[in-house]
């Protein structure tokens, strides 16, 4: 994901979505219940759902919602049985598009995947194909306008992080196994980021130029697909043509 923008580009499209609170909040709630069934309903001892609980929490979703959903994961109370699924395949210019979705009906999911990926000039392709240049990191994004630079390098080696980046934003990135305990520490000191999660970083990118606008609007109808829960991919693109892309 991208820019020189190097995340801000997608990032901006995907807060664009996000505004939509009901689409926004099935997600959450698919990822308490999927973390509960998976793992237990107690996020003392499941990671994930304590993970999927506070950031339920986070975004104002009901207590008694996210209760309802811990409960239809371990099973107390019927629902859907939501699995977990990727898929992959390359948009214009030859990007790489990770889907990670949970869906009750895989038929379903792949045949409309399949139809939006044609639809904007990509093609879905085979497991495997492409998930291989991506790496799970935990990611955090920090407004600059919130600490200087000295501040967040300091942050940066108390938290123990394994990488920092100030060039589009403050960035941490770290081992998925320290997500949790970072993120924990942040809200012990009171501090929001912009962005935390769990994300798949592109080990190399690809630059985007006249085709910007055909490889958002790829990523958006993806995105905005019900069974959807993250759309990842590996292009850079300048903040001009990024500007330009979006007034189409």
């Amino acid at each position: 994901m991208a820019g020189h923008s190097k995340w801000a580009g997608i990032k901006h499209k995907k807060a664009a979505i996000d505004k939509k609170r009901a689409k926004r909040w099935t997600k959450l709630v698919r990822e308490v219940i999927v973390s509960a069934r998976l793992g237990g309903g107690d996020p003392d001892f499941n990671p994930r759902l304590r993970s999927a609980v506070s950031d339920a929490k986070a975004d104002n979703v009901p207590n008694d919602t996210i209760d309802r959903a811990i409960k239809k994961g371990t099973g107390e109370l019927e629902g859907e049985s939501f699995e977990e699924v990727s898929y992959e395949g390359y948009g214009p210019g030859g990007v790489a598009v990770l889907v990670e979705a949970m869906t009750d009906n895989r038929n379903r999911t792949v045949s409309e995947l399949r139809h939006l990926f044609s639809k904007f000039g990509g093609n879905l392709g085979e497991s495997g194909c492409v998930a291989w240049m991506f790496d799970r990191r935990g990611y955090f994004v920090f407004d600059p306008e919130t600490m200087d630079e000295e501040a967040f390098m300091e942050l940066a080696i108390e938290l123990g992080v394994d990488n920092i980046s100030t060039e589009d934003g403050f960035e941490m990135f770290t081992a998925t196994e320290d997500y949790n305990r970072i993120r924990d520490e942040l809200e012990e000191k009171g501090l929001q980021p912009q962005v935390r999660e769990l994300a798949m970083i592109p080990q190399t990118t690809v630059e985007l130029g006249d085709n910007a606008g055909a490889v958002l609007k790829l990523v958006d109808a993806i995105e905005d697909q019900d069974d959807v829960q993250n759309v990842w991919t590996n292009f850079e693109v300048d903040d001009a043509v990024l500007a330009a892309a979006e007034m189409e």
